[in-house]
């Protein structure tokens, strides 16, 4: 979360909100919901809305930037608590509703608002490391074939499953799970 030093403590709890709302009724109505709705779900005004986030890119791009990070750190959760096959399939679930939950993102991030610029680059400082550590660590157990790329897991994660999905993306990720495990 993109927070200035030195927030006051009402300050932070108020963008926290804003940013938990958006990201709640982004994922369910898409990003073209009216800033007032995000504010009163927030229980803040609006003019705190546009205080932290002046214009509407910069709470998408906050909201999704927030969204890599909370993605990516659930990698060393999941590899922390589970086996190795079992925390690559939950991650790549958990990246799978990512991208799920992304209606109308792909058209604001090609919008060449600067907003966005950075996002690109942040997705793969942030997964890929993530995505390779898995991928290592079930490499090591021996539980998935060899050859896999964190490259080709992402493209194909982000090719099965859209945000207009009927579930077959979901379903076409289990196989895909299926696909990875080692003879």
């Amino acid at each position: 979360m993109a927070q200035v030093t030195g927030m006051r403590a009402d300050a932070r709890r108020s963008e926290e909100a804003v940013l938990d709302a958006a990201r709640r009724l982004f994922a369910a109505e898409g990003i073209d919901v009216p800033n007032r709705t995000i504010a009163e779900a927030a229980c803040v005004g609006v003019g705190t809305l546009y205080r932290r986030f002046p214009t509407r890119a910069d709470l998408i791009a906050a909201v999704f930037r927030q969204e890599i990070d909370d993605c990516a750190a659930a990698a060393g959760e999941l590899a922390a608590t589970r086996p190795p096959f079992e925390a690559l399939a939950e991650w790549l679930r958990r990246f799978a509703t990512f991208i799920a939950t992304k209606r109308g993102f792909s058209i604001a991030l090609h919008s060449g608002d600067p907003a966005y610029a950075g996002l690109p680059v942040h997705f793969e400082d942030r997964f890929y490391p993530a995505l390779n550590s898995l991928l290592e660590s079930a490499r090591e157990a021996g539980v998935i074939r060899n050859g896999l790329t964190s490259d080709d897991l992402v493209k194909t994660v982000a090719r099965l499953v859209s945000p207009q999905d009927t579930g077959l993306g979901e379903r076409m990720l289990e196989v895909l799970i299926d696909g990875l495990r080692a003879d």
